[in-house]
């Protein structure tokens, strides 16, 4: 049976019935009406595929990833790698080593903030975002910015509902040290700029993180074409589970951060005053994942 992405990506016109039927929550009336369903924006229903693919592994073959050899552990481990070759290959990655999982979009932009801004940010130094932004993508910089004394920038939108490209490209200067722009808005659907955003930035020297929580769902995303350094996703705006996400980050930027959370799976060797981190990524994935 095709999926909904399927009949989308492969037809000018759609069955809309067809698409319907694949997502069970559908099946059913709210206030004697049959659920018409609009706030995908915040979560998308899921897909029976979805469902069908999350019981199986939970009837069959659950386990701890990476910490087993026995036959559950070995199945578990290769389907969870098998699915970082699958958004590596989604967001046109240049390898599955720069695909970080995340607990989604928040924890990704987190992640950046944490274990690259603290490392590069100092007082003068300024971080630009866009008055576009999801609270994701204003918050850890809020944070980040009283953390290590750097100052936010924040770039106008227009009466149209899009970034003043002008105002935000003037706010960039040699102070500028991170860009973060959504891709798409969660709020009113303005796809920006972002590969000419990231050329800008780029000529500064900064580095760009782009939230695509929101682009994702909707269109195809090549982050080699856009060539920003970090770009954030989360699985449940996909027809996927809450609690899941993926950074992609390129790995110059990687094989230096730090991790900013420690546990198992993170480690190459730990003594009682010295541990050795593991590679990108496993070095930002700490403890059970989803």
């Amino acid at each position: 049976m095709s999926t909904a992405a399927d009949v989308l990506n492969h037809s000018e016109s759609f069955d809309v019935e067809a698409i319907r039927r694949q997502f069970p929550a559908l099946h059913q009336e709210v206030h004697g009406k049959p659920l018409a369903y609009l706030d995908s924006a915040a979560s998308a229903q899921r897909v029976q595929s979805v469902i069908d693919a999350v019981a199986n592994y939970d009837a069959n073959d659950h386990a701890n990833v990476h910490r087993g050899v026995h036959e559950l552990s070995q199945r578990a481990t290769d389907a969870f790698e098998g699915a970082r070759h699958k958004v590596a290959a989604f967001l046109n990655a240049g390898n599955d080593k720069q695909i970080v999982f995340t607990r989604g979009t928040t924890e990704a932009i987190n992640l950046v903030a944490q274990s690259y801004g603290r490392s590069v940010l100092g007082p003068g130094d300024e971080v630009l975002i866009t008055w576009m932004e999801h609270h994701s993508n204003i918050v850890p910089w809020q944070m980040l910015c009283e953390q290590t004394g750097a100052t936010l920038k924040v770039a106008r939108i227009n009466r149209e509902g899009e970034v003043d490209l002008e105002h935000m490209y003037s706010l960039m200067n040699e102070r500028t040290r991170i860009v973060g722009t959504v891709h798409v808005s969660n709020a009113l659907g303005t796809i920006n700029p972002v590969k000419d955003i990231t050329r800008r930035a780029h000529a500064h020297g900064a580095v760009v993180l782009i939230d695509g929580a929101q682009a994702t769902p909707h269109m195809q995303v090549d982050v080699q074409d856009i060539d920003c350094d970090f770009y954030a996703l989360s699985g449940h705006k996909m027809y996927g589970p809450t609690g899941i996400g993926a950074l992609y980050g390129k790995m110059e930027y990687l094989k230096d951060m730090q991790p900013y959370q420690g546990g198992g799976e993170m480690i190459l060797d730990v003594m009682e005053d010295e541990v050795t981190y593991a590679d990108p990524p496993h070095r930002f994935e700490a403890g059970t994942p989803p």
